[in-house]
This record gives structure tokens, C-alpha cells and sequence, in this order.
């Protein structure tokens, strides 16, 4: 299970270690504003140098329909342009500045100006300045980040408060005419349950929950509309009193309640983005570092120095750069560089001929790129904050497009930077080299009314189109195997989620047909037709267990793995009276081994399949392809192939497990078990399997250590009661005092070290971090005296385990302890226990099996969903952030069926 925390990682033996700093709310803020060319500033909004706020409006009579009119009201008065003005703006009172008309701010807005012609970020300065963002440099050395705080901070703070009796007029007028709305509907349907698009019901409808006028305060609710989008506003919630004004409504569109459309093959109307981020150019390397060559330095070209710098780079990646494959690859495209680029030469400038791989030295290389990432790692976190924002700053008006009018994020717009190709498994063009990619290789995909985002300066595109019924932004052809790469829209868009909808809903779809399927497949298996009995058998094996059905491969070009129809004599061998045993390279080099009990028909047919003068390398289904397989199954569906029976059979197989579960008085972490070891079932049935990372045991060893650490605490505590009341020693038994098992006394002594390490690598860190903030805020640094004081506390702790090991007695802590308490302490470290035992056997049951591929792609999400509100699970235990905006169609789809079935 994918997680972005912390919480699964043990603490007992972690050496202190601090999770890596998060980048501040201030700065993603800023962030989020550097995209403001794709903000569309609607009608009546004031436009100035902070955030857009909405310009004051009077409000008419609502009308018939529900909708309010709105005018704009400009200041007639005469003001100074403070938007221009050098001055800070945040002293200017909101009275006196400047308002922006309708016509006005349509006219200042940049929406319609094509994006090539819009600004665009040049080259950024070592350090990020207020300047990068459009700010007045005061002069004084305070920290971006607290600039952008305090600016931002203060005019949004006065801005909302501009808009407040916007809000409330604007609230009081839409509800009086919903009213009016309810009103007219219950003298024509007086008894009926009534649902409004953008009306409050009485009770929750559609996931809604219902609008209010009791004094209550506000919390969020959305109410649907026709156009599938989302109006996310405020509800009255119980016990705290009115709140006159609400949040600004926030529009999400909610593709999955929208209208279908008629022509499903056309993806969009008009598509407006900014293309791609190239990666940087090629740094030469300092003249003191060269490759060796049997000793001597070598001067090379910049293009192949920069290949040997590929290599260079990956000297501890041993699992790449000691595969012989690898070695043989690069050393014949960097040979063929040098060549072409003029030859090698020695320091003399004498020409080198390198011609033995074992003879060249990549260290000095190694150890200047290792030395700058050793450098990139000891920033402080004020630094990493600075080009973090920099490097968000430059990415910004590329990371999302506009899509039939809307914002969408686009997922990997980064171009591929040069490099050596790793592959996977045991693939042949492991080690060629990724050349740099051109503008001149790229074709656009883009709306004929948008304009093209322009290339990098002396360079141009390959093509542009307008194909609306693709997908991609951008596409250009990779030179290993000669693949199309392309940019496409991030997984939680809009149009990827109808993608995996449109897959989960062609599974479910296949539950109709199932039963027809299998039936004529079994008659099939005996035909007198040898294409239809191979046909049959090989529909079987991918029904049955889950095979892929497999393309033809170019083994030159690509690795050796198969599928159903591409299965060779060797990989199947057959025992009496019927079993199968399948041992072969499936997807991404993964080994498929397993041993299926299959029908007798089938045995006889694989027997016949294998039969003379059939010998190794012969296909077993030699008058069988994907294509023919896949023509064959629309017949009994439209769009269905030999992939959509993975898709059902792992969701269809999930769903049988989950209904078989009872909800039980079981803890939260029992339940998430329950569900990954049916994720885990269907992993296997999938075979997605991964092999054992190096660190694992390591990893278990960690965790057996923090179970240990919580069994010491709760050990400690016990003595703290016999310390409190003697007679408890009695009263509950000797032998519930003692040490458990597997605390041997030489552990104990290694524990305490660690425990008083670890407070002070965590006094150290701590004071570290503050002292970073103090001159990150222009304060000074506290002295080391300081820290010293702190570090008191560690030498505290080691002087009192010490008194207990000799004493044999732990004092109690607090004033106020007692007996109860520890016993408390004592149940809730039980609990504690429990669940890193079964988080443990979880890993351990886990360590070759890759859940996380079934979960995602094979398994209908909404099964997942369906699981949690059964057992009353957070949806957050099984989906990270990510997987929750990527499946957010499903979370909210089927927010109020409770019977839902896959």
C-alpha cells in the first residue's frame, strides 16, 4: 500500500532520523500564482499587483429563473493608480483603491493573448529574489519566503474583507430566489421528494448535504449541477451560531454526472497549453577532471564527454554498470562518439586510441558528480526552499493546460533528458545511450485557434496538428527502439479518469457475456478445426488464470518475455494425468512460474499442440495470434479483448473475497490486513510479483527492534507500579514483571544507548532547525551554549538507566502517577504492539508480491471504496493523496450506494 508517511517506518532503530522537510504553505502559494496566465479573471474583478478579489457589486432583483443580476460598481471619484505605484499597496486604504470595471479588467487580462506571445520566464538568477516574483526589492536581505508570507498574508487578509458583504448580499439573493423556486414547485408537486440543481433539499441527495438558514455556522457542502460541475459552498453546521458570509464557491468538474457525449471518439473542442520543458544543457566538467585511459587523461569532445559522464555517475549503481551487456552497449556508442567527434587526445594533444573498455577510469568523474550531490544535500533548508521555488517558478505555465475551456493538469511535460537506458529485466539495449531530444523531433497537438507555444530560440518543431481525437500534447520517437513518447494529461485529470472508467465499466460489462464465452470455448476445445481448438485452449488459460495474452517480440531489439499466444515449446511442460507447469519471462522480465491443474481436454491439447517435430523455440499455438484472438472475442462484445478478462477476473475475484468477510469488532489495522490479504490473492492470480529488495530483512530487523523497544517500555512501567505499590507484585503474579523472552539483558544495555542517542540527535537537529529559522527571519543565531544546556536532558537520561540497572528499580515519573495510570500506559503500548506485529506480517507476507499494480489497475477502485464505508475504514488506509485524486470518480460516484456491485 503506496503511503506518503512515515507512520510504517520503525522508530526504534531509525539513528534519528528527521523526514525531510516539506515546502512551506507561503511559498506554495506563490506557486500557485505564477500560473495566473492560465486564470481566467471573470466579470466585475479587481485587478492589482496581489491576489484577484472580487470588485464591489450591487445587487438587483433576483429573477424568475433562480439567477441573481449582478452590476458592476466603479468609484467615480478620481484615484491614483496605486497597482503602478512603487509604494507598498498594502498601506493604501481599500476605500481609495483603484476599482477595475468589467470592460477594463476584460481588457488588462492576458487570457486571450496567444501563449507564445505572453512572457515567459527567462533565465533565473542563482538565488530566488523577490524580484522572480514580480516584487520591488526593498533592499534588505529578507528571506523570500517571509516576504511572500507577510505580503500575501496581508492582502488576501484585506481582500476577503472587501468581500464579505459581497458574498452575504450576493448568498441572501440567491436563496431568496431558490425560495421563490420551492415555492412554485410545492404548489405543483406538494407531497413529491424533490431534488433542484443548485437548490438545497430538506435532506441529503446525491451526496449533498442540505443548505440551512438556521443560526448555525458554515461548513462545506457541494450541490450538483446539470453540466457536471460541482458547486462546493457553505452549510450551516450544528451548535455554533450564524455566520453571515461564506467561502467562495469553487467550481470541480464532475465529468461522471455531465451529459454523454453523442460522438465519444472527439476528445476536445479547443486545447490551448504551453508545450514542453527541455532539460538544461550539457555543464562541461572542470579541466582538472578527466576520464583515465591505462592511467593518462583523456581530453574529449563535449558530446562524448558528456557520455562518459553517464557512466561516470553510475559507478555505484553496480546492478547497471557491472551487467556485461551494459559495459559491451555503452563502450560501442561512446567509441562511436569519440570517433565521430574528432578522436581522443592525451594531455600533450596527442591522439589516444581507446579500444579496451577494462583499461578506462571513470572515478575522477564519480567523484566530482558525487561530490556536488553531497553539496545539493547539505543545503540548508531555506536553500532548497529558494530552488524549489525557482524551479517551480520556471515549470508553472506548463504543468496544466486549458481543455474545452478548462484547467487541466498535464502529467510528464518534461522532456526526457540524455542518459544511458537501463531497461528492464535482461533487455538487450541495456547500456545504448538516450540521445539529447530536439525540438525539431517534437510534434504538437494543439487547437487550430490556440497559438502554438513557441520553441526554443534557432530551433522548430517537427509538426503541428489538430487532431481533437487524440489525447497527447506533444509526441516525438525515442532512438533506443525507436518507441513514441508522449506528454499526456496527469493521472487525476479529468480525461484519464474517464479512461480508467470506460476500462472498469468494459469489465463489469463483461459479466454478461461471461457465461456465453466459456461455454463456447468448451465446446471449441474438442474442434475438428486445429486454429479453433488452439483458439479455445489459449482463451481458457487467459480466462482461467489470468495470462497475458502476449504480442510477438523482436528479440534483437527487445527483451525475451511472452504471453499465451507467444508461448514456446520449452516454456510449457506437461504431468500426467493434468497438470500444466508454465515457466517462462512474462511482463518486464518478471519470471511466471507456476503449476495449474487444468481440464483434461486442455492437457490433451497441449500434448497435441506439443506433439512432433515441435522442438524448443517452436510456438505452442502456432496458428494463433493476439490479433486474430481479439477480432475473435468482439464478436461477442464490442471493444472486447484478450486484456479486459485481467481487468474482470482481478476485480471480479476481489469482489467474491470482500463479500465473504464479516464486519467483526476488529481494530482499524485488523480490517486494513483483511483487505491486502485479498489485494494479495489477487496480486498472485495477476503474478505481480517483485523481487526481494536488499533492504528487507534489514527492514524487519528495524521493525522486530521497535516491538522490542515498545515491550522495554511497557516493562519499565511495570516497575514503576511495583516502585508506587509493592504489594501489586503479589497481587498480580512475579512472573508478569519480568522481562519478556526475548529482552536479553545485552539488548536492554544496546536499547538505553540508542534511547539516549537518539534524544540527543534529536535535541541537536532541533536546535539546528531553529537556529536555520532565526536567520532565515534576520534574527541571531542562538550560541552553543544553548545546545549545551539542552544536551543536559540526554546526559539526565543516561545517568538515570544507569542508577536503575545497578539499583534493579525504576522510580516513577510525574507527581501525579499511580497505579491506574501506568496500567493505562501499559494497554495502550499493548495495543500498540498489536498493530506493528500484524503490520509486520503484512511486510513479510508482501516481500515478493507487488499489490500496488492490482490495486491500481486491475481492481475496480470502487470495491475499495465499497470496503471502507462497510467497515468504517478511512479511504486515506488505502489510498495515498495521489490515488485519491486519481480515483476521486470513484470516491464520489458512489458516495450514496450502499448496494453498489462490481
Amino acid at each position: 500500500m503506496s503511503s506518503d508517511s512515515d507512520d510504517d517506518i520503525p522508530l526504534a532503530r531509525t539513528n534519528g532520523r528527521v523526514s525531510q522537510a516539506h515546502i512551506s504553505k507561503d511559498v506554495d502559494r506563490a506557486m500557485d500564482k505564477a500560473d495566473a496566465k492560465f486564470n481566467h479573471v471573470p466579470s466585475g474583478v479587481a485587478v492589482r499587483n496581489g491576489p484577484v478579489v472580487e470588485d464591489k457589486m450591487d445587487v438587483d432583483e433576483p429573477a424568475t429563473n433562480g439567477n441573481t443580476k449582478r452590476k458592476a460598481r466603479t468609484s467615480t471619484s478620481k484615484a491614483p493608480n496605486y497597482a503602478d505605484s512603487e509604494s507598498d499597496e498594502d498601506s493604501v486604504p481599500l476605500a481609495k483603491r483603484q476599482r477595475v470595471s468589467k470592460k477594463a479588467a476584460d481588457s488588462d487580462s492576458d487570457d486571450d493573448v496567444p501563449l507564445a506571445a505572453k512572457k515567459k520566464p527567462g533565465k533565473l538568477p542563482p538565488k530566488v529574489t523577490a524580484a522572480a516574483f514580480g516584487e520591488e526589492s526593498s533592499g534588505d536581505d529578507e528571506p523570500l519566503t517571509t516576504k511572500l508570507a507577510k505580503k500575501k498574508a496581508s492582502i488576501e487578509k484585506k481582500a476577503e474583507k472587501e468581500a464579505k458583504s459581497i458574498r452575504a448580499k450576493e448568498s441572501k439573493a440567491k436563496k431568496a430566489a431558490k425560495k421563490e423556486e420551492s415555492d412554485s414547485e410545492k404548489d405543483v408537486k406538494p407531497k413529491a421528494k424533490r431534488k433542484s440543481n443548485g437548490t438545497a433539499s430538506a435532506k441529503k441527495s446525491n451526496g449533498v448535504k442540505a443548505e440551512s438558514d438556521s443560526d448555525e455556522p458554515l461548513k462545506k457542502s457541494t450541490t450538483k449541477k446539470a453540466n457536471g460541475k460541482v458547486k462546493v459552498e457553505e452549510s450551516p453546521a450544528k451548535g455554533k451560531g450564524k455566520k453571515d458570509d461564506s467561502e467562495d464557491a469553487e467550481e470541480v468538474y464532475r465529468w461522471w454526472d455531465a451529459p454523454k457525449k453523442e460522438d465519444d471518439s472527439i476528445k476536445w473542442e479547443t486545447l490551448q497549453h504551453n508545450g514542453v520543458i527541455f532539460p538544461p544543457t550539457y555543464e562541461p566538467l572542470p579541466k582538472n577532471v578527466k576520464l583515465l585511459y591505462d592511467g593518462v587523461p583523456v581530453t574529449l569532445s563535449l558530446e562524448a564527454e558528456e557520455i562518459a559522464g553517464f557512466f561516470g555517475a553510475m559507478l555505484n549503481s553496480t546492478h547497471n554498470v557491472e551487467n556485461p551487456t551494459f559495459q559491451k552497449n555503452f563502450f560501442e556508442d561512446f567509441k562511436e562518439e569519440v570517433k565521430k567527434t574528432g578522436g581522443a587526445k592525451d594531455k600533450d594533444g596527442n591522439k589516444l586510441s581507446i579500444k579496451d573498455f577494462s583499461k578506462l577510469d571513470f572515478k575522477p568523474i564519480f567523484n566530482y558528480y558525487d561530490g556536488k550531490n553531497q553539496e545539493k544535500k547539505a543545503r540548508s533548508s531555506a536553500e532548497k526552499k529558494a530552488d524549489k521555488a525557482a524551479k517551480d517558478l520556471v515549470e508553472a505555465p506548463y504543468t496544466t493546460c486549458i481543455w474545452d475551456g478548462r484547467k487541466e493538469q498535464v502529467g510528464n511535460f518534461r522532456v526526457e533528458p540524455p542518459g544511458l537506458f537501463r531497461g528492464r529485466g535482461e533487455h538487450p539495449k541495456t547500456g545504448r545511450v538516450k540521445k539529447r531530444v530536439m525540438p525539431e523531433q517534437i510534434t504538437i497537438n494543439i487547437g487550430k485557434e490556440a497559438t502554438v507555444p513557441a520553441p526554443p530560440e534557432g530551433h522548430k518543431w517537427k509538426a503541428i496538428q489538430h487532431d481533437n481525437k487524440a489525447t497527447w500534447l506533444a509526441m516525438w520517437q525515442e532512438n533506443i527502439n525507436g518507441a513514441y513518447k508522449y506528454v499526456m494529461l496527469a493521472a487525476k485529470s479529468s480525461i484519464k479518469g474517464q479512461s480508467d472508467y470506460k476500462k472498469f465499466e468494459k469489465a463489469r460489462e463483461l459479466k454478461k457475456h461471461i457465461d456465453r464465452i466459456r461455454k463456447d470455448y468448451t465446446k471449441d476445445l474438442k474442434a475438428e478445426l486445429m486454429a479453433d481448438r488452439q483458439r479455445a485452449t489459449a482463451v481458457y488459460l487467459i480466462d482461467k488464470f489470468a495470462l497475458r495474452a502476449g504480442n510477438e517480440k523482436d528479440t534483437e531489439n527487445e527483451a525475451e518475455t511472452v504471453g499465451c499466444c507467444s508461448l514456446k515449446y520449452e516454456h510449457v511442460t506437461l504431468k500426467a494425468p493434468q497438470t500444466v507447469i508454465f515457466d517462462f519471462l512474462g511482463k518486464d522480465s518478471i519470471r511466471f512460474y507456476e503449476e495449474f491443474i487444468v481440464d483434461e481436454q486442455v492437457f490433451k491439447n497441449l500434448r497435441i499442440f506439443k506433439k512432433a517435430p515441435k522442438k524448443e523455440g517452436d510456438d505452442i499455438f502456432d496458428r494463433l495470434n493476439t490479433t486474430q484472438l481479439n477480432k475473435h472475442l468482439t464478436n461477442y462484445m464490442p471493444g472486447l479483448s484478450a486484456k479486459v478478462f485481467r481487468t474482470y477476473n482481478a476485480s471480479f475475484t476481489m469482489s467474491t473475497l470482500l463479500k465473504e468477510l464479516m464486519d467483526t469488532n476488529i481494530s482499524i489495522q485488523e480490517k486494513v490486513k483483511l483487505y491486502n490479504d485479498c489485494n494479495r490473492k489477487v496480486a498472485i492470480l495477476c503474478n505481480h510479483k517483485r523481487t526481494v529488495g536488499a533492504g528487507h530483512e534489514v527492514q524487519m530487523e528495524k521493525m522486530s527492534d521497535r516491538i522490542k523497544g515498545l515491550q522495554y517500555q511497557q516493562w519499565r512501567l511495570k516497575q514503576m507500579i511495583l516502585d508506587i505499590e509493592p504489594k501489586q507484585k503479589k497481587k498480580k503474579g512475579a512472573e508478569w514483571f519480568e522481562l519478556d523472552e526475548g529482552l536479553t539483558q545485552e539488548w536492554v544495555l544496546e536499547h538505553q544507548a540508542f534511547l539516549v542517542q537518539e534524544m540527543r540527535t534529536k535535541i541537536e537537529k532541533k536546535f539546528a532547525k531553529e537556529n536555520e529559522k532565526l536567520v532565515a527571519d534576520g534574527q541571531k543565531e542562538m550560541k552553543v551554549k544553548e545546545l549545551t544546556e539542552r544536551l543536559t536532558a540526554a546526559d539526565d537520561l543516561e545517568k538515570k538507566l544507569k542508577k536503575e540497572n545497578k539499583t534493579k528499580k525504576v522510580e516513577a515519573e510525574g507527581k501525579g502517577a499511580s497505579v491506574e495510570k501506568c496500567e493505562a500506559n501499559i494497554k495502550k503500548l499493548d495495543e500498540r504492539i498489536t498493530a506493528m506485529r500484524l503490520q509486520a506480517e503484512d511486510r513479510e507476507g508482501n516481500k515478493e508480491v507487488a499489490l500496488g499494480t492490482s490495486k491500481i489497475n486491475y481492481i475496480d477502485p470502487r470495491l475499495t471504496v465499497v470496503f471502507a464505508k462497510k467497515f468504517n475504514v478511512p479511504i486515506e488506509k488505502f489510498f495515498s493523496k495521489t490515488l485519491r485524486e486519481k480515483f476521486t470518480w470513484a470516491i464520489e460516484s458512489i458516495e450514496d450506494e450502499d448496494d453498489w456491485e462490481f
